[in-house]
């Protein structure tokens, strides 16, 4: 009985995963559409499946422990050698399978995501009046440069 438990949760977790990566590639879509309204849904749903996953994950980690195996995924190896069906180990391939091609998808997009970033950066100095060298008059009514009083607070 203890020898499937470590599995109990695997089926889910292979669906909950499919809905990740399905989440994460449209995801993708509006990010090169620059559809930012449905990216915001897109990151609310991402984040309760993540929450799902991470919770479905960790009732895995505390059935291998408590059935002697160490609790984390090396000890799901060690469980599936152990004590798995070719049936489990399948299973458990494609639950790793799936979680490598959505870390994939995932690093795809946030570079479109610092990419965009660096073209709404370069879109505001843009439209920023370029006042190097220039000289105005300070509250003194002394000449002053107007980007030596400029100060920002990055936080």
């Amino acid at each position: 009985m203890q020898a499937i438990f470590p599995m109990t949760s695997l089926p889910e977790e292979q669906q909950v995963m499919k809905l990740l990566l399905d989440l994460l590639k449209n995801e993708q879509l509006h990010l090169v559409s620059n559809d930012i309204a449905s990216l915001t849904e897109v990151t609310a749903q991402k984040t309760a499946l993540v929450g799902k996953m991470a919770a479905l994950a960790s009732s895995r980690h505390h059935a291998l422990g408590t059935a002697g195996f160490a609790a984390q995924e090396t000890g799901m190896q060690a469980w599936m050698t152990e004590r798995g069906s070719s049936a489990d180990a399948s299973l458990w391939q494609q639950v790793l399978d799936l979680t490598r091609e959505a870390k994939e998808i995932n690093r795809v997009n946030g570079m479109l995501i610092n990419k965009q970033m660096a073209h709404t950066q370069n879109a505001l100095n843009a439209l920023r009046p370029n006042t190097q060298g220039l000289d105005v008059y300070g509250p003194n009514g002394q000449a002053s440069n107007a980007t030596a009083n400029r100060r920002f607070v990055i936080g």
